[in-house]
């Protein structure tokens, strides 16, 4: 009877230790359910968006529309916003449009920043350019050819155009 005793008394020992903790599993159910409803909830959920995804990118065919970008070039911590790209080359595009009495020296730097900029959008929309190997008129037709690319992409840059003047009669 000692043994059959013994298991009694850890019975008994284990009941009292885990009484707390079930009194705290029974007042707090409602609770536990909730969360555990829930987190089942947001598993579905994106479960789904993962798969509505999955089908989206095979109708469109993803891969082959990302096949010629080069995606590490978005993940470099030094690389600037399309957004902060974009403001620069609209100022870039004003102080071309009105050049006033500046330096050809001025003017030829201001060019080259532009087209660096313009550049720099094109690596961000994955689009084909050749301002870099191109000089004088070619370079020029390339940038309006570039402008145009960007533009049907969706980023608008101002036109360069001169600056209304007033006239004084």
């Amino acid at each position: 009877m000692e043994v059959g005793g013994a298991v009694v008394l850890i019975l008994a020992i284990v009941a009292v230790a885990c009484l707390p903790a079930a009194f705290a599993l029974l007042f707090c159910a409602d609770e536990i359910i909730d969360r555990v409803a829930c987190g089942y909830a947001e598993w579905r959920e994106r479960r789904r968006e993962r798969r509505m995804i999955a089908r989206l990118d095979r109708a469109v065919e993803a891969d082959a529309l990302t096949a010629g970008v080069d995606l590490t070039e978005f993940d470099r911590p030094d690389r600037r916003s399309l957004q902060q790209i974009a403001a620069d080359l609209r100022i870039f595009a004003g102080h071309r449009a009105a050049p006033g009495r500046r330096a050809a020296i001025w003017h030829a730097g201001l060019l080259d920043a532009y087209d660096e900029h313009l550049r720099a959008a094109c690596r961000c929309l994955g689009i084909t350019e050749h301002l870099g190997e191109l000089t004088g008129v070619d370079r020029q037709i390339e940038r309006v050819r570039v402008e145009g690319a960007l533009h049907a992409a969706g980023l608008t840059l101002p036109a360069a155009r001169a600056p209304h003047r007033e006239r004084h009669h």
